[in-house]
């Protein structure tokens, strides 16, 4: 027998070698092809899922489950509506507070034109104020505040109520009012903002604190007083924040109403 020449056995092995590596290059780009179909399906599952859930925030009128509360101030009347079935526990802890006279007499201590108003604090400063069950039961607030509650039927949209806190899980007694007029909804992930959600970002709000902020209730009259609020003459706060009124907005009481 005779013996192939040495380059021709190594011409051989590298066309093997050749075509292994297109054999392995096409398997890594079909698995590749695979993987990424296989996460735009998950994505549109998850978009068809987002835009199938109810958002009780665009609905004007009071559903079964939801509370009515009239939130009076020397500006006027604001009343809302409240989600006690998805924020439970900011819900329990507002309409409670309200129902023993705790906000009675406060001010809206931070006011921001085109962001929103703040209140609740009955120290007036923002660093005061706690919630129910502060030395009552430390299960819900072991002295910091008690938890967040976020929704995938629940933004910050304009009029949106919310829980103010200094960090995750750090709820008192402080809400804002969210009062940003200006249109949203450029750039919204459609992955994370439903349809629905990002059409209403159109008519302001501030998608940049959700996930943050436990949004609780509505806004589904009233929304002048707030802004009549918001754009309020001002001076600087202990940070030199310029958001504290000259002349204090007082709210006279919240009076709560069954659905």
């Amino acid at each position: 027998m005779k013996h192939l020449k040495t380059e021709y056995v190594i011409a051989g092995v590298a066309t093997l070698l050749v075509l292994s590596g297109v054999v392995l290059v096409g398997q890594v780009q079909q698995q590749q092809k695979q993987v990424a179909q296989a996460q735009s399906k998950r994505a549109v599952a998850h978009q068809q899922a987002l835009n199938q859930l109810d958002f009780p925030q665009l609905r004007q009128q009071l559903a079964p489950g939801e509370i009515k509360a009239i939130l009076k101030t020397d500006q006027g009347n604001i009343t809302l509506k409240l989600f006690k079935e998805l924020a439970p526990l900011a819900v329990e802890n507002f309409t409670k507070l309200a129902q023993q006279g705790y906000y009675n007499g406060t001010s809206f201590h931070r006011v921001l034109a085109d962001f929103m108003i703040q209140g609740g604090d009955p120290a007036g400063t923002g660093q005061g104020g706690h919630s129910i069950w502060y030395q009552r039961d430390p299960k819900k607030d072991a002295g910091q505040g008690f938890k967040n509650e976020i929704s995938q039927q629940l933004y910050n949209l304009r009029g949106a109520l919310s829980m103010a806190n200094a960090g995750p899980d750090t709820n008192g007694s402080q809400f804002f009012i969210n009062q940003n007029h200006a249109d949203r909804s450029k750039g919204l992930d459609p992955n994370r903002y439903p349809d629905k959600i990002r059409a209403a970002y159109r008519q302001g709000g501030n998608p940049d604190l959700d996930g943050n902020y436990t949004v609780f209730g509505q806004v589904i009259d009233g929304m002048q007083v707030v802004d009549t609020i918001a754009v309020q003459q001002v001076k600087a706060n202990g940070t030199n924040e310029q958001s504290t009124p000259v002349v204090p907005v007082k709210v006279l009481g919240i009076e709560i109403q069954s659905s």
